[in-house]
């Protein structure tokens, strides 16, 4: 017979691994857009290899931005069974969404939506993290990545193009295989920033709810229950990859700029060190798909003129989206929320 406590745990850890495979599909193109725009590896070969680099920054780096997510935003006693499987529904529909229209999205931004709205509606939200830390960060670090990626594309690329050391996919420089291997190596170093910020949107939330429901105190007790989340959420990335990776790669990688290798690996380097460092030195929940356009965008300006780079559809798309689907996470929590209080499930 099956105990209710095991029923409990069951629906939102389901929902949990749903909401990974979303995430899988909208962090593939942050990953690999610019291996694959630069020609450097095979799509078939991008969902495992992005699966076991989320699954190692998860283990390795992840535990700080997990403890933003399960108890830092909201009060951990408010995490129950209930809770928990609405802030991962409204998630996984809001980025659900993004994917089917092949834009990568914020998944860090529509949990903390998520995470909030339950907290506001039982007067219980305590508003300084979100204000006077992760906000900032998610205005000021794609503007850092942006000019950071401007930065080497006028003063580095350019210059190095004009003396012939790069001229187009076809020059020397851009066939010698340390290029290949150098940007493969960015595109695993993205894969694995993900894993130390991302898998926690998904396992923070379940890891704060299992030590809710079974009484369970203590960080190192929380620690450990978040690495068993992790365990059973991070391998679902792949999954994701394998679905819905191809539109959003095929959007990020080929459709705003096509680029070279030594630009590749400026976009993924700039990228993925901000956000490790957002995910380990404060713990920040940040967008690794807004850091990555960012810094498409400040190589394309660099090497396009700001006017052809900023009048491309697919850029304007992404702002929208960007703005639509947090607000879909939190009206909607909210109004399962109101829902689930209304009807005696809370």
């Amino acid at each position: 017979m099956v105990s209710p406590l095991f029923s409990h745990l069951l629906i939102p850890f389901i929902i949990a691994i749903f909401l990974a495979v979303t995430m899988g599909g909208s962090g593939t193109g942050p990953a690999f857009s610019a291996a694959f725009g630069a020609n450097v590896i095979r799509k078939s070969l991008i969902p495992g290899l992005f699966g076991v680099m989320v699954f190692l920054g998860a283990i390795l780096a992840g535990k700080a931005t997990a403890t933003t997510i399960g108890k830092e935003l909201i009060n951990i006693d408010l995490m129950n069974f209930t809770i928990v499987s609405i802030i991962l529904f409204s998630v996984a529909i809001s980025l659900l969404v993004a994917n089917l229209f092949g834009i990568p999205q914020s998944t860090s931004q529509s949990t903390v939506l998520a995470v909030i709205a339950p907290a506001i509606y039982f007067n219980d939200f305590n508003p300084h993290k979100l204000l006077f830390e992760i906000i900032p960060t998610w205005f000021i670090l794609p503007v850092i990545a942006f000019f950071i990626s401007l930065f080497f594309g006028k003063y580095i690329y350019k210059p190095m193009r004009k003396r012939g050391l790069t001229i187009s996919r076809s020059s020397n420089v851009n066939r010698k295989p340390v290029l290949d291997t150098l940007i493969l190596l960015m595109s695993l170093y993205v894969a694995f920033s993900i894993g130390s910020n991302n898998v926690a949107n998904a396992a923070g939330p379940i890891a704060s709810m299992t030590a809710n429901e079974m009484n369970i105190h203590g960080d190192r007790n929380f620690l450990l229950i978040m690495i068993l989340s992790t365990l059973m959420v991070a391998p679902s990335f792949a999954i994701g990859s394998s679905i819905f990776g191809d539109k959003i790669l095929k959007n990020t990688g080929k459709e705003i700029i096509l680029f070279g290798k030594i630009e590749a690996v400026i976009i993924a380097f700039v990228s993925a060190s901000l956000l490790l460092m957002a995910s380990v030195v404060k713990g920040i929940p940040t967008s690794l798909v807004q850091l990555n356009v960012a810094a498409i965008l400040g190589v394309g300006v660099a090497k396009l003129g700001t006017r052809n780079i900023f009048k491309r559809t697919e850029v304007r798309k992404f702002f929208l989206m960007w703005l639509i689907a947090p607000i879909i996470s939190f009206v909607l929590t909210l109004l399962l929320v109101f829902l689930a209080d209304i009807f005696g499930y809370l």
